[in-house]
């Protein structure tokens, strides 16, 4: 049976904590507003295009009238939220089954990506507040809009800035600064607030046995680690069953699958960490930042005994997999010596957690034996670096797990015969003999290395010759459609003060702003078939207004047959059906024929000039603002680019439309990843290869030579229904990380011996 809290009134402690943490992040508000008000001086001072140096000045402009108002609504807003739950301001709170605005969906997502960017600095204090707060209210989960979840904090600030009048395009400029600041200011807060509890008697003293489970979900863990030590917990009544299928389902949807597997990646690094600072079941010492003691040293600079020789990669599977199985005892004997060195328990800590990570790395069946040799002669050179830089084990994006990572996701899809002495062996051999090379430079030759293995796989992922047709139409797709957009918008805002007919308005938009896109995708923006289309626009638009004067009437009639051909022309470049291009010429005629009786005012010849002045130079003026998703088929690529539809699967947008979550993971997803495609009842191995510059197509090379081009909002939408999952959730060092925990908690004295 549980015991029950050792005090009184453990609702109004919780209350009490609540106002203090407000009262802490008020304080961290006020710094934050002058942390972003020295930001934007500074930006004045930094160099920049005329445009964008403009756009700062208004920018510090409009905080200096907007600050205070910033300000003092943030700090309403969060005393607002310490009323009873019920009574919290909704903008406080998810809203769940409602369509939310833009403009709610983008302040969360920039308050999601804040939190995700702090969550590892605060999430060990953060866990520790949750656990204790529930134990005094009794609570499975906190309530969504409790001013302890840091989303709600950081909602409010995102919130109230466009609320008080600041532009949200804006935020960027001090989205850095409000992370380094918030995160160091929460942190305190949590800690504070913990200490504060742990005064008043609540939870001193935090069991994180369970925390070594490797399956256990995360609810299920936190309400395991709540429970007062050596009590037995009773089974859940059905309705209590529920309500934990709820809450599970309710966290699996409420973020995205990359925000997910970093939740739990960062949980197995809070576990590691806790490891290593110590704790009443191992008694390990403080990791500090100090250098190998003298005879450890002396022991890593000695020449390792595991050097295969450039063949061994290459040779048959059955000959990798016994040099595998060959390095692995060495390495296991060659880590046992290094402890014997040894002379601290920090030390021996270190090595064995480094040898059973690559342990498990080297047992992972489904890299190539070939690769996983060299994957084990980087284990001696990480060890050198954990043991100067501890780091190694206390952040997800330190880069020598980046290229761990990065290497171990790209081979997965691999078997030995159709990697085996490729490029992509050859790069990892490269890059695994230059950090031998360089052992005294630390993380700096694995930030190289992982910046190199980037470009080498951008270049690639695409090198083969069809790939590269693939990625060469995609991009003059995107590019097409793009400036199809830009042109609309751009000749919709030349037209609005004209007084130009309907008809003549929409074949403009419709068709010709089409054919002026494909003209310069093709052709160039500035070649002469492109600027004579360019032509052909302005003088439709000055044949088609009235025209009062006879001589005007005249030059109308002179030029007829050129303005009719070159429409033709372009139509006829656009693919555009006979049929269709009579019944679009059709129309402009009896347009043409009815400016001749047209009684209103014509468009003066200033106007005109100014048009087609601005036309040529059109592609200096558009710009991404509006361009969202692009209207694309497999059709428009096969007739407008002479590709054949039946080496392309094109998954256009449409179907269910994504949450803004999906949209951002979309937009997360790393080149080189394998994932499961669902396409039509058929279920195909796929990897990542390519991803347009404007980020709205997306491509994805098959095992059986099929590839699928996917725009964002069909990627976001088959990511949230399941249709497109990743090969792998986890990246390696955690999977490695996770099972060296595993095997620690089974037998703990083996971390010393």
């Amino acid at each position: 049976m549980a015991t029950s809290v050792p005090f009184a009134r453990p609702k109004e402690l919780a209350q009490e904590t609540r106002k203090r943490l407000v009262a802490q992040a008020s304080a961290a508000m006020a710094a934050l507003a002058d942390a972003a008000q020295q930001r934007l001086t500074a930006l004045l001072a930094e160099a920049a295009p005329a445009s964008e140096m403009q756009s700062r000045r208004e920018v510090w402009t409009s905080y200096q009238r907007h600050r205070a108002a910033w300000l003092a609504a943030t700090l309403k807003q969060w005393q607002a939220a310490l009323q009873p739950l019920g009574n919290a301001p909704a903008a406080l709170a998810p809203v769940a089954l409602e369509l939310l605005g833009t403009n709610v969906v983008e302040n969360q997502i920039i308050a999601s990506r804040l939190v995700m960017g702090m969550q590892e600095q605060v999430g060990a204090a953060l866990q520790d507040l949750y656990l204790r707060i529930r134990y005094l209210e009794h609570r499975d989960e906190l309530d969504a809009a409790d001013l302890l979840q840091p989303e709600v904090l950081l909602l409010a600030i995102v919130t109230q800035w466009e609320q008080a009048g600041l532009p949200r395009a804006a935020w960027p400029l001090v989205n850095e600064v409000a992370q380094q600041l918030l995160g160091g200011r929460l942190l305190q807060a949590y800690t504070d607030c913990n200490a504060y509890l742990i005064t008043q008697g609540v939870l001193p003293t935090i069991e994180r046995k369970n925390h070594f489970k490797q399956v256990t979900p995360a609810p299920l863990r936190e309400r395991a680690s709540a429970a007062p030590s050596g009590t037995q917990t009773a089974p859940e009544p059905t309705g209590s069953r529920l309500t934990s299928a709820l809450e599970e389902t309710r966290m699996m949807t409420a973020t995205t699958p990359l925000a997910r597997a970093r939740t739990r990646a960062l949980d197995v690094m809070g576990q590691l960490k806790h490891l290593l600072i110590g704790s009443a079941n191992t008694n390990i010492e403080a990791a500090h930042h100090q250098p190998p003691s003298p005879a450890l040293a002396a022991a890593l600079a000695l020449p390792a005994p595991l050097e295969p020789d450039a063949a061994s990669a290459s040779a048959p599977e059955q000959d990798s997999a016994a040099s595998v199985a060959t390095q692995t005892v060495a390495l296991r004997q060659r880590s046992a010596e290094l402890k014997n060195k040894a002379e601290t328990k920090s030390e021996k800590a270190l090595i064995e957690i480094v040898a059973l990570m690559f342990q498990a790395i080297l047992q992972e069946d489904r890299i190539p034996s070939g690769i996983r040799v060299w994957f084990a002669r980087l284990q001696m050179p990480v060890l050198r670096l954990a043991l100067a830089e501890p780091d190694f084990f206390g952040t997800l994006n330190h880069p020598a797990r980046q290229l761990i990572d990065r290497m171990g996701s790209c081979v997965m899809g691999f078997d030995a015969s159709g990697i085996s002495g490729g490029a992509l062996e050859l790069e990892i051999k490269r890059l695994v003999r230059m950090i031998e090379q360089y052992p005294e430079t630390g993380k700096r030759v694995y930030q190289l290395a992982h910046q190199e293995f980037q470009t080498f796989l951008a270049q690639f992922l695409t090198g083969s010759a069809a790939t590269q047709k693939l990625v060469s139409v995609a991009q003059q797709v995107e590019q097409k459609e793009t400036l199809t957009i830009q042109y609309t918008i751009e000749m919709r805002d030349m037209l609005k003060d004209m007084p130009v007919r309907d008809e003549i308005r929409d074949f403009l938009f419709k068709v010709w702003a089409e054919v002026l896109a494909l003209a310069a995708v093709r052709q160039g923006p500035q070649h002469a078939q492109t600027l004579a289309l360019k032509k052909a626009a302005t003088d439709l638009v000055w044949a088609a207004s009235a025209k009062p004067n006879r001589g005007d009437r005249a030059d109308v009639i002179r030029k007829l047959p050129q303005l009719v051909q070159g429409l033709r022309s372009g139509m006829t470049l656009l693919g555009v059906a006979p049929v269709e291009q009579e019944a679009h010429i059709r129309t402009v005629s009896e347009t043409l024929a009815d400016a001749f009786l047209a009684k209103t005012q014509a468009i003066p010849n200033a106007q005109i000039e100014a048009m087609a002045e601005r036309l040529a130079q059109l592609e200096d003026l558009v710009s991404e603002e509006g361009v969202d998703e692009l209207a694309l088929d497999g059709h428009s690529i096969e007739m407008l680019l002479g590709l054949e539809e039946s080496v392309l699967e094109v998954v256009a947008d449409g179907g269910a439309r994504p949450n803004a979550a999906m949209l951002a993971c979309a937009q997360e997803l790393q080149l080189g990843t394998w994932f499961t495609l669902d396409h039509n009842a058929r279920v195909t191995q796929v990897q990542f290869v390519w991803r347009s510059e404007r980020k709205h197509l997306h491509l994805f090379a098959s095992t059986d030579g099929r590839s699928y081009l996917l725009q964002t909002g069909r990627l976001a939408a088959y990511l949230q229904a399941g249709l497109l999952s990743p090969e792998e959730e986890e990246a390696l060092t955690v999977r490695a990380t996770r099972d060296a925990l595993g095997k620690l908690e089974a037998n703990p004295e083996r971390l010393l011996a």
